[in-house]
């Protein structure tokens, strides 16, 4: 059964096609005759309950340089489609919010990947406190005194923006660290919103690991390692992306938020850890899947397929 997919992307003339999940989603629906049609946020409306986006037809190759063709754009009734997959990247601003208040109107009669309400409800680095103790110790916060606090009882932490994404003023600050201080006054200057500061794990050094789980199920892992002098692990800033099994640690992790997730509508999610812990839980535009199958892993892109044409062959309602 061919589907209607609607990508909601950033532009595919952008995409580096050969770490893209969205390119590898993209690849995979083509391969199975669904018809493609690709869209940026910004081109996304609502008109009398109606949603809308300007699209063009979109066809796909995993050729660098000549990777898309684009037909020509026309306003498309995205209640009209089988599937929207909302694939644009973070921040997670009012901008992103925007769009999932849009989404949820065709949801779940047009099926969105993720659910949009449930994105919109779970920021990732909140999400993922609700599993506190399968996490390192974590403050949430924007009070300096509490940060300072916290640095003092661990000695060696991490200070991040809450809703940052992809590795984005990740900072290290040892006990001792004069830094500290101004990177605060930094941080209140930049955000509005609370920080994330957690202890470091020094295990990061044998690398972050991303598991993505599919409708609950861990489908595939890559571990990413940091380069030499680098506190994060993100493959665009220096990590080095390397094969690796699940442990029973990373099966107890998944088998402890899997069901939650699946309740919550999450079909695509990468989590990240770290040793033994849980640090991140990524539904907006999780990364991933191209490594993995290029390591010898599952291909996930098939997974994910698998699954939403399963819960479109149940219906429009499914």
């Amino acid at each position: 059964m061919a589907l209607k997919v609607a990508f909601q992307m950033d532009h595919v003339s952008g995409l580096n096609i050969a770490g893209d999940t969205t390119f590898a989603l993209m690849i995979e629906a083509q391969r199975r005759g669904h018809v493609l049609l690709h869209y940026t946020p910004e081109r996304l409306s609502m008109r009398s309950g109606q949603v809308t986006a300007v699209a063009e037809p979109v066809k796909v190759a995993d050729e660098p340089g000549r990777h898309y063709a684009l037909g020509p754009a026309e306003p498309v009734d995205l209640g009209a489609c089988d599937v929207v997959m909302m694939r644009q990247d973070p921040p997670f601003d009012l901008a992103y919010i925007t769009t999932t208040f849009l989404l949820e109107r065709i949801h779940p009669e047009t099926l969105v990947v993720n659910d949009p309400a449930n994105v919109r409800n779970a920021p990732e680095k909140l999400l993922v406190t609700e599993f506190a103790d399968l996490m390192p110790e974590t403050l949430i916060t924007r009070d300096p005194v509490a940060i300072r606090d916290f640095r003092r009882e661990f000695g060696d932490i991490i200070v991040k923006p809450l809703f940052g994404a992809g590795g984005a003023a990740v900072f290290r600050l040892r006990e001792g660290d004069e830094n500290l201080a101004a990177l605060l006054e930094l941080f209140a200057q930049t955000f509005r919103e609370p920080y994330v500061v957690q202890r470091y794990l020094p295990e990061v050094r044998r690398g972050d690991k991303r598991i993505v789980l599919v409708d609950g199920e861990a489908a595939g892992i890559i571990n990413r390692v940091p380069a030499i002098g680098e506190a994060r692990s993100n493959m665009h800033v220096g990590g080095r992306p390397e094969p690796a099994e699940l442990t029973d640690r990373d099966r107890e992790i998944c088998a402890r938020i899997g069901p939650e997730l699946k309740r919550r509508g999450f079909l695509l999610v990468g989590i990240d850890v770290i040793g033994d812990y849980l640090t991140e839980i990524n539904v907006t535009s999780p990364t991933g899947v191209r490594e993995i199958a290029r390591f010898g892993g599952a291909d996930i892109a098939a997974t994910v397929w698998d699954a939403v044409e399963a819960r479109r062959a149940g219906g429009r309602h499914q």
